[in-house]
């Protein structure tokens, strides 16, 4: 029994954990719709940017998970609310600044139309900084927190002598899969970039759908149970 645990490293049912993972990385959530939406506004570097945001973010909830965090929430159902909720009202407010955003930038399309075509080569506003933005986004995600609290734990087993091995090997293949999705939407939001570029309304009607749609992951989180 010893040398079976030894040999898969103290996995159980890796085959289930590896396809479960890619169904689960291939929801949309708040990761990969803001990866995609900032390749499609900005290019391929603050694509990478962000995705690099998200890499970090779930590195820091596998850790949390491996250190007993996860077990510690679903011990304390009053942290557990605690969290949810100020993760809610931070997604929350991310979407209410795009949904802003989109306004502000239909209403400046509309200056720019009726001021011609000098006004359309002023310079674009100060954006904010995709990492950190992506990093926040990334631990503040429902769908992270409860995957890594609720399934990513399932598949170590607790009698392995090296628990932070399983997790590590587990947490590998998360980040693999994350980084191949991610890449195939930064490069699809690449494609979109030119069109966003040369129209400013389309571009800010895709800030104001992000938004909305970070409103919707924000009242998911908020009612979200173990």
């Amino acid at each position: 029994m010893n040398a079976l645990m030894h040999a898969n490293f103290g996995i159980t049912d890796f085959w289930t954990f590896l396809l479960g993972t890619i169904f689960i990385v291939l929801l949309p959530g708040p990761n990969s719709i803001y990866v995609l939406s900032v390749a499609a506004q900005r290019g391929v570097r603050q694509g990478y940017r962000g995705a690099c945001g998200v890499f970090l973010g779930d590195f820091v909830l596998m850790l949390l998970s491996a250190g007993g965090v996860a077990s510690l929430l679903k011990a304390s159902p009053t942290m557990f609310h605690l969290v949810k909720y100020i993760g809610a009202a931070y997604l929350g407010w991310i979407g209410l600044q795009m949904l802003l955003r989109c306004w502000h930038g239909l209403r400046a399309g509309d200056a720019d139309a009726a001021a011609g075509p000098e006004a359309r080569t002023s310079a674009p506003p100060t954006q904010s900084n995709p990492f950190r933005k992506a990093l926040l986004i990334s631990l503040m995600n429902p769908k992270a927190i409860l995957f890594f609290i609720s399934f990513f734990i399932q598949f170590v087993d607790p009698r392995f002598d090296r628990p932070l091995l399983s997790f590590g090997l587990l947490g590998l293949v998360c980040e693999a899969l994350s980084f191949l999705y991610l890449t195939a939407l930064i490069f699809v939001g690449v494609r979109l970039a030119e069109a966003f570029r040369r129209r400013r309304r389309l571009s800010a009607g895709m800030a104001g759908g992000v938004g909305a749609l970070f409103i919707g992951f924000g009242a998911k989180l908020a009612s979200a149970t173990l």
